[in-house]
């Protein structure tokens, strides 16, 4: 017997990663479902993040983009080397401030075969930006009141050296902090989407004047249509499929397209429930 497991479904047409692969035949297919229930924005986000970057740049600002350390920021790389190349934004220092992002970027380059970037193009991308690996030359580029652009981690502003930075620009109305990924209910990053005029960070209220942005199309997770055509690559149907990993609104939506439009025998998992193969 075969099972199989989606993990997290990565997009289509990605200009870094590679396609999802499919499987043709499976007895039994467990499917994730983040964004079951959803599409994804189609807007260009090298044309979103470049007007944010140019804006900010014009008054004088930095652009903070709290970002994962993992896929998001070599992404982020990717997107700003293609505006500087266009010659759409201006030539503002870039900074990749997280030790993790870091090594993921470097990993990027020693593993081609992973995704769609050649060897020169792989190393462009990943020199457009200077690697802050102390924490000494971090709270420097934070000193620093010239224009730039700082990709940090954490992606929801909930830890790492991106609070040092938010510390201070998110006072100045010059600058930007720019969300780059999703932002979870209950996180700093969610509460300054929608609004919040001061942060606490390391036990002090921060006013918040900066302005806040986000980038919704960069998700890395599949959105319906995406699993739709992933789970469609199966040459016949499994003996039953499971909806997980997503909020319930989401795994039900996920459920019913499976059962309208592809005729499979699908649940979705209540906690601890048990099923017999």
């Amino acid at each position: 017997k075969k099972i199989l497991f989606s993990g997290d479904l990565g997009r289509y047409g990605d200009p870094v990663m590679v396609d999802p692969e499919t499987v043709s035949k499976a007895d039994y297919v467990v499917v994730e479902s983040t964004y079951g229930n959803r599409s994804h924005d189609t807007a260009d986000p090298v044309e979103q993040l470049g007007a944010v970057i140019e804006k900010t740049v014009a008054r004088g600002g930095t652009v903070v983009i709290p970002a994962f350390a993992v896929g998001r920021a070599q992404s982020l790389l990717y997107y700003i080397w293609a505006l500087k190349q266009a010659g759409r934004i201006r030539d503002v220092p870039v900074y990749l401030d997280s030790p993790m992002a870091i090594n993921a970027s470097e990993l990027l380059c020693a593993h081609l075969d992973d995704h769609r970037l050649s060897p020169p193009l792989c190393k462009q991308v990943c020199d457009i930006a200077t690697y802050v690996r102390e924490v000494e030359d971090s709270k420097e580029i934070t000193a620093n009141a010239h224009p730039k652009i700082i990709i940090s981690a954490s992606g929801m502003a909930t830890g790492g050296r991106v609070l040092h930075h938010m510390k201070s620009f998110a006072p100045d109305r010059k600058h930007t902090i720019l969300f780059s990924g999703f932002q979870a209910a209950g996180t700093r990053g969610r509460a300054m989407l929608q609004g919040a005029r001061e942060t606490k960070i390391h036990g002090q209220w921060v006013p918040v004047r900066a302005e806040i942005a986000e980038l919704p199309m960069l998700s890395a997770h599949a959105d319906g249509d995406e699993i739709m055509r992933w789970l469609s690559a199966l040459h016949s149907p499994p003996q039953r499929a499971f909806v997980v990993h997503g909020e319930p609104d989401a795994s039900e939506a996920l459920r019913v397209r499976i059962d309208r439009e592809l005729g499979w025998n699908v649940a979705v998992p209540r906690q601890d429930q048990v099923f017999t193969l």
